[in-house]
């Protein structure tokens, strides 16, 4: 494997720093980063204006939706050229990226189930950063088995009267469109009775509220339906046909997720060093300390190891290829290593590392990436999914076992038709 750009990338990548350079300061390495804001700060106006015109500057400059078409409002590049620009990006300050669950998951799938109609209705605006979308698949009693979920979808003429409710939908409170996967078939099994929809989020007979979070956010919500009708005009692709449009939005949340793996683990690594320069272990630098010392190498190594494997799917993408279920692995390792590299630094600054305010160390850094990273562990498929990806997928191993395949939805049984 060839980790390093072709002449072409390595011209792309300069293009895009010239760009980013032109419109948004760089980041001081010098200075201390504050932790991850989408875990503990409740989106203000101000905050979503200025990410609507980050997004509308690159469009105006070619660089919004690289690997869309050029008719669609993208750029027509590659998908490596979009991973080029979010490794450059990340480098300098810019608004928090408020339309991952948009650009990088709806839009595709409209693109690829959506009518001509509903392409020209939605991707130019989605592309430009005037309206922001939300993602209403997960539902309380669903848990990480999506066809599993419960919100009714029945027709009536030509709308659609939807019933139920969804969790853990972030953005909800201020995005204009969702992308809603309903039942709407529940004699057939649970895989095939499914059908998606785009929702107007300003319909009457939705509720939005706020899920308070450990970190004292509340960007996440409960969102309910009661009566809500969507046109059929609406609909993504045929009726029950929800679970393979459903697919094409997974997959490309993985690859939206996965396009930022180690970026956290590279902020808490770098202040890391200096969190073993301004704390002591018995009266002196912790970075004198053995045991730290010996945790911190360990980190680097795991970090360096997640930076490689990213390098490999980057360059079988360079050479034509596609991500396979590897990510898997980068998602899985990445997730438990931020999480286990926070635990230490706040056991490092002993009785402060309860701290969360912006008196603590770096603001709280890492009691909010602490606090903060279940729910990374959990958002694109959870610890528990993707270890199954890769003993299936990766290792060749049996598949769980089923007792629902095959079975009509309604008669699945269930705790309350046991009891």
């Amino acid at each position: 494997m060839d980790f390093n750009d072709s002449p072409q990338e390595a011209k792309i990548r300069e293009e895009v720093r010239e760009f980013l350079k032109q419109h948004v300061p760089e980041r001081d390495p010098k200075e201390e980063d504050v932790g991850f804001s989408m875990f503990s700060e409740n989106e203000s106006d101000t905050m979503i204006s200025e990410a609507k015109e980050w997004q509308a500057t690159k469009f105006d400059n070619g660089w919004a939706c690289i690997s869309w078409p050029k008719e669609l409002g993208g750029r027509g590049g590659s998908l490596l050229e979009q991973i080029i620009f979010s490794q450059e990006e990340a480098k300098f300050k810019t608004p928090p990226n408020i339309f991952m669950i948009g650009i990088g998951m709806a839009g595709p799938t409209i693109m690829v189930h959506g009518t001509k109609e509903q392409k020209e209705q939605w991707l130019p605006d989605m592309a430009r950063g005037n309206v922001v979308w939300c993602q209403l698949f997960s539902e309380p009693a669903a848990g990480s088995d999506l066809a599993g979920l419960r919100t009714a979808s029945v027709q009536d003429g030509d709308d659609w009267v939807i019933n139920g409710q969804k969790v853990w939908t972030s953005g909800a409170h201020y995005c204009k469109w969702g992308i809603l996967v309903t039942r709407s078939d529940p004699t057939v099994p649970k895989h095939k009775g499914l059908t998606y929809f785009v929702v107007d989020m300003e319909s009457p007979g939705i509720e939005i509220r706020p899920i308070k979070q450990i970190t004292g956010g509340a960007n996440f919500n409960e969102v309910f339906f009661d009566d809500v009708r969507i046109p059929d005009a609406n609909r993504l692709d045929k009726v029950g046909n929800g679970w393979a449009v459903a697919l094409t939005t997974l997959m490309n949340e993985r690859a939206s997720i996965g396009g930022g793996m180690g970026m956290g683990g590279d902020l808490i690594g770098g202040n890391l060093t200096k969190l073993l320069d301004r704390y002591y272990i018995n009266g002196k630098p912790a970075r004198e300390d053995s045991n730290a010392r010996q945790k911190l190498a360990e980190y680097y190594s795991r970090l360096k190891s997640i930076e490689l494997s990213g390098n490999r799917i980057m360059s079988a993408i360079s050479q034509g290829g596609m991500p396979g279920p590897e990510s898997s692995t980068l998602k899985l390792s990445i997730g438990l290593l931020m999480q286990e590299m926070a635990a230490f630094c706040m056991q490092l600054q002993g009785p402060f590392g309860t701290a969360l305010d912006d008196n603590a160390f770096m603001a709280g850094l890492f009691q909010e990436m602490y606090l903060g990273i279940p729910a990374i562990r959990i958002a694109g498929g959870t610890d528990e999914v993707q270890r199954n990806i890769i003993g299936e997928r990766m290792l060749g191993l049996p598949a769980e076992q089923r007792v629902d395949k095959g079975i009509p939805f309604n008669e699945i049984p269930t705790s309350a038709r046991v009891a």
